[in-house]
């Protein structure tokens, strides 16, 4: 007490600045007092976690040309050679994600996509076959089964991926370079990245935690231990990391999970509007303080937005509070609820601000797909088609306003794919003849008598292909 009086008539005696001084003085470093204050790790999470992530081999036997030149749908014609075609074994290397005990994996759709032969490595080396419940391209995303035997593996928990933050510290796990199995730990350094690939449903967590090739299917982690997504890409001019991965939000990959285990596949919702993001241009060209939300190019009649009284040019801020700034974003938000929920929109409909409820739907299939591959004599021989509709358009990321027939696929060795059709091109006429349907095109190629001056859609540039023969 004597001690304390002293120093305070010290300081006083000092001058009016000297107790300010000696109570901001800072504290005396103190010198770890037990091995837990020395010793940070991450080990436990990592040791609960490890053993779900997998290695997943995916082998496939693809066909290549001895010489381009036989590929010439003309030069098969006249000198009646076939395309000469030499096998050779594919192999894709990546990593998967065990969400259930029974043996059920999560990964990318660019992991497998191709494969015939998918190999699911264990961290205890055991291999097993994997079944393909669902591959889907929109997502990136694939769900694997294995036969367990009736043995329980280990899994990661799903996490919130919405609860994420940037700054938090996350793990990512999995197999780079096919080295074996390999843990790093980085930071979220953004959250809801677009632009990254043409997926239509892309929205990453961006992490800092080294990714590189391999790693693709594989596991972010909290540092709880849970799932916050499924590491995806890179952006990197040589193929290693540099800092910039990218992964899909386990809320996302939750319901791709759903939809594969609860049989017909995926049903993502639809809200019946196609978007953009709005610039500063734009806004001020609506009057709006600042850019963010996205402003309706388009809307379908009776579709989920249009019986919420929106119409083209309304705006969309958020959905159930989390802003919207690309079309990417908003078909983000509605991928991960279900055909029936409810969201609440932040909108400026009809000039004035308001929060607004939709009702997510199924798109509808009007008209009927009429799939059909092309037979007979044309260029498009070998090719399926279907008539678009809302629901075809979602399948293929193309505007769901889009109308006519378009290309699903083409078979190879065919002229379809000869001539380069490709999925998702829409005829728009043969001939002269408008294509509006299956019908209208198996007709016009049919009744063209060896001459078909077509006219092709593809990316909303228009192409002209004359065949004759």
């Amino acid at each position: 007490m004597r001690l304390l009086i002293a120093a305070i008539l010290v300081a006083s005696l000092a001058g009016p600045f000297a107790v300010d001084r000696a109570l901001a003085a800072p504290p005396a470093a103190v010198m770890p007092q037990s091995p837990q204050q020395i010793h940070l790790t991450f080990a436990p999470v990592v040791k609960r976690v490890a053993p779900a992530v997998v290695n997943v081999y995916s082998r496939s036997v693809v066909e290549a040309r001895t010489n381009p030149l036989f590929a010439d749908p003309l030069f098969q014609q006249f000198f009646g050679f076939s395309p000469e075609l030499r096998r050779r074994v594919q192999q894709s290397l990546g990593s998967g994600v065990i969400v259930r005990s029974d043996g059920i994996i999560l990964t990318n759709n660019h992991v497998i996509e191709g494969g015939q032969n998918i190999i699911v490595a264990l961290s205890d080396k055991r291999e097993f076959k994997a079944k393909v419940l669902l591959a889907d391209k929109r997502t990136d995303l694939a769900v694997l089964k294995i036969d367990t035997k009736g043995e329980k593996l280990p899994i990661v928990e799903f996490g919130n991926s919405d609860r994420l933050q940037v700054g938090d510290l996350v793990l990512a796990i999995g197999d780079p370079f096919g080295v074996g199995q390999t843990t790093t730990m980085g930071i979220v350094s953004a959250l809801a990245r677009t632009g990254v690939s043409a997926n239509d449903y892309q929205f990453f967590i961006q992490t800092d935690a080294a990714i590189n090739p391999g790693n693709s299917g594989g596991a972010l982690v909290t540092t709880d231990g849970k799932l916050a997504g499924i590491n995806t890409a890179i952006v990197s001019r040589t193929g290693g990391s540099v800092g910039i991965g990218f992964a899909i939000p386990a809320n996302l990959a939750r319901r791709v999970l759903e939809g594969a285990l609860g049989g017909g596949g995926i049903k993502l919702p639809w809200i019946g509007a196609d978007a953009q993001a709005i610039t500063g241009d734009i806004a001020q060209g609506l009057g709006l303080s600042r850019p963010g939300g996205v402003v309706l190019k388009s809307v379908y009649p009776g579709g989920p937005v249009a019986r919420a009284g929106l119409k083209k040019g309304d705006v969309i801020f958020s959905v159930d509070g989390f802003a919207v700034d690309d079309m990417q974003s908003l078909n983000y938000r509605i991928a991960t609820h279900k055909p029936g929920d409810t969201v609440k929109m932040h909108v400026r409909r009809g000039g004035k601000t308001t929060d607004i409820a939709v009702k997510l739907d199924l798109p509808p299939e009007n008209p009927p797909r009429e799939l059909t591959t092309v037979a007979g004599r044309s260029p498009m021989t070998g090719a399926k088609v279907e008539n678009l509709s809302p629901a075809v358009a979602l399948e293929l990321q193309m505007n769901d306003s889009a109308k006519g027939v378009v290309i699903v696929s083409t078979q190879s060795g065919t002229p379809s794919a000869g001539y380069g059709f490709q999925a998702g091109d829409i005829i728009r006429s043969v001939n002269g003849i408008t294509i509006n349907r299956v019908g209208d095109l198996t007709r016009a190629l049919e009744g063209a008598n060896g001459q078909w001056n077509m006219v092709v859609d593809r990316d909303g540039r228009q192409m002209r292909l004359s065949v004759s023969g």
